[in-house]
């Protein structure tokens, strides 16, 4: 597994370049990770030969949120990125910095409510909790401010009748939630997988109710390239998607019924214990796993609705639009050279 400390990627970036060639004329790819679940594609595509295939050395650097990776991102320090359309990085762009939403990375179609609400368990055997009314008055735990989940919150607290002032945000990170609802230091989380199946295993916390069915269809991940590696490193641009476009359809053909239980499962799984901190095969099984377009195909109305709710929170400074951020040439290139996607059977 190929993994690397923030500072030590730091540091080679600074004395070597951000993006360089080794002896076999491999290019390094810096890539900035959350440790959830939704980075399964990178983890494939490593662990499959994919990248290796397109030349790419992709070297995984851990961020606490997506949030966190928009400044290094910007600065080139990082070439990729899978994170969130937070108000952060609404507000590099205006500001000039170069970042492009380039793929889907993790959304939430029918089935596929990856990023559920969490209530503490206590508070649904008491009968406290009954209905996101509920929600008034209550420490809510989240990734980060700004980020896309605050506009899934948004929705939930409109259909309980609230306003976000309603109830008091925490911003920690995820496998944080878990300990934070044990503690009883929050009340209620928005939780990735696999952090949420691990709180409910714990009994910390039920699954009250799935972002699929809170905000259908939302786009709440994406892959970022800096405008460095997008212009100046176009090729190996390219290559990347290529490889990240593969591993997406090995991963939607692991997918069946809303659980990781398709035709190539055991494989899937087996990648995602070697690469992430839950070794347990079976938390795989039952967790709910996102939805990934499998031709990285983005929620354009979805982006629209979280950049309008984080003007509405006053959050972005400046002006900016969707079609400022994203750019889908690189998923389209990918695709029309990989062909349509075949589904296993």
């Amino acid at each position: 597994m190929k993994r690397i400390f923030w500072g030590a990627a730091v540091a080679a970036c600074m004395a070597f370049g951000c993006l360089s060639a080794n002896a076999a004329d491999m290019v390094t790819v810096n890539v900035g990770i959350a440790n959830a679940s939704s980075d399964v594609a990178f983890f494939i595509a490593d662990k499959k030969g994919y990248f290796r295939e397109e030349g790419i050395d992709a070297k995984f650097i851990s961020f606490d949120s997506g949030a966190k990776m928009v400044a290094p991102l910007g600065a080139g320090q990082l070439d990729v990125a899978g994170g969130s359309p937070s108000a952060g990085l609404y507000n590099a762009v205006a500001r000039g910095i170069g970042i492009k939403i380039v793929a889907d990375k993790g959304s939430t179609p029918p089935g596929y409510g990856y990023q559920p609400l969490l209530i503490r368990k206590d508070l649904i055997d008491s009968g406290k909790f009954k209905s996101l009314a509920d929600l008034k008055g209550m420490k809510v735990a989240g990734s980060a401010n700004g980020s896309a989940s605050t506009s899934t919150m948004n929705e939930a607290l409109k259909k309980g009748g609230l306003k976000p002032a309603d109830v008091e945000r925490l911003f920690l990170s995820f496998p944080q939630h878990v300990l934070a609802l044990e503690n009883k230091a929050v009340d209620a989380a928005l939780t990735t997988e696999p952090s949420a199946s691990e709180a409910v295993r714990r009994g910390a916390a039920v699954r009250f109710m799935g972002d699929d069915e809170i905000y259908p269809n939302h786009q709440l991940a994406v892959v970022l390239y800096s405008n460095i590696f997008a212009e100046q490193h176009h090729d190996a641009a390219e290559a990347f998607m290529r490889a990240y476009i593969r591993a997406v359809r090995d991963y939607n053909n692991a997918l069946a019924n809303g659980r990781i239980a398709g035709p190539n499962a055991d494989e899937i799984i087996s990648i995602l214990t070697e690469y992430t901190s839950i070794k347990d095969p079976q938390t795989y099984r039952t967790i709910v796993p996102q939805g990934t377009n499998p031709d990285g195909k983005l929620n354009l109305a979805s982006l629209q609705t979280d950049l309008d709710y984080f003007k509405s929170q006053n959050e972005i400074e400046g002006t900016v639009s969707i079609d400022q951020v994203v750019d889908t040439s690189f998923a389209e290139a990918a695709v029309k050279k990989l062909g349509p996607y075949q589904p296993q059977k």
